[in-house]
């Protein structure tokens, strides 16, 4: 029987995408990846387009800031990548695929993802070369305070990112999706359907300390030292730990969805299917 929560999350799925109320299994499994793979691919995105701005944690906060000291060398502040507000949202989705559709599913939806966001960076630096419009540059040719502006060039600026970023970037999102579904996996075969808690955390903390530190040395080692690339990755870690600790209730209510969208019986065997993959 479905619970209230995940009749209503069933009728919103099946009007979305014009599907009869009572879909095959299949059809439904199907469904379920088209819109977690789509949640998946959006914010991953997402989060790379809008990572080039920095913002002060403390600030929003309205905290001072935390001057932590690491490696005797640098006193770093909470400045994050505005990408972190969303990728959140990343973790929870890949937990998802990989409890439902296992290691497989995570490496298909983690290439094509990675494919898309290659290809919108190519698109973004294409666009940065065309000329611009002479009117385009007259009419936001100052700022809200009337100083000088140029638009277009704040336009490159603000979307092109050098090769290594992008590089970076797209190999820290491979590693870490790819052994994340390891580790979620390795976890799954020692708990079994219990403590989803443990393997969803577990797999994200393993997979992120690798993603912090591979994003950091490929894009920002020389120019940058050696000990400032692990001092900024370690704050961006600690950073990532806590809120994949905050993120469980979240995991779990998403799991209870899924699971009153599919109907307990289905939902268990499309698990039990996944931890065999």
């Amino acid at each position: 029987m479905l619970n209230p929560v995940g009749l209503f999350f069933r009728s919103f799925l099946s009007r979305s995408f014009n599907l009869e109320p009572v879909l095959p299994a299949s059809r439904q499994r199907n469904q379920l990846f088209v819109v977690l793979g789509g949640i998946f691919l959006t914010n991953a995105l997402l989060a790379e387009v809008i990572g080039v701005k920095i913002f002060s944690a403390e600030t929003l906060l309205g905290v001072p800031p935390a001057r932590i000291s690491l490696l005797d060398s640098f006193v770093l502040d909470f400045n994050l990548t505005a990408g972190v507000v969303i990728w959140p949202v990343v973790f929870v989705t890949s937990d998802l695929i990989n409890e439902y559709f296992g290691r497989d599913g995570v490496r298909r939806i983690s290439i094509l993802t990675a494919f898309f966001i290659a290809y919108a960076f190519v698109v973004i630096y294409a666009v940065t070369l065309l000329p611009p419009a002479k009117f385009w540059l007259e009419v936001n040719a100052t700022d809200r305070l009337g100083n000088p502006f140029d638009i277009n060039e704040a336009f490159a600026k603000i979307f092109r990112q050098g090769l290594r970023i992008i590089l970076g970037s797209i190999t820290a999102f491979l590693i870490g999706q790819l052994l994340d579904a390891y580790v979620f996996h390795a976890l799954r075969r020692r708990t079994g359907s219990r403590q989803l808690w443990l393997r969803a955390t577990g797999s994200t903390l393993v997979s992120q300390l690798v993603d912090s530190f591979v994003v950091l040395f490929i894009a920002f080692y020389n120019p940058w030292s050696l000990e400032q690339v692990i001092a900024v990755g370690i704050l961006n870690y600690l950073y990532k730990f806590s809120v994949a600790i905050l993120l469980t209730p979240l995991l779990y209510l998403a799991h209870s969805l899924i699971d009153g969208y599919l109907g307990k019986p289905q939902a268990e065997r499309l698990a039990e299917e996944a931890a065999k993959s």
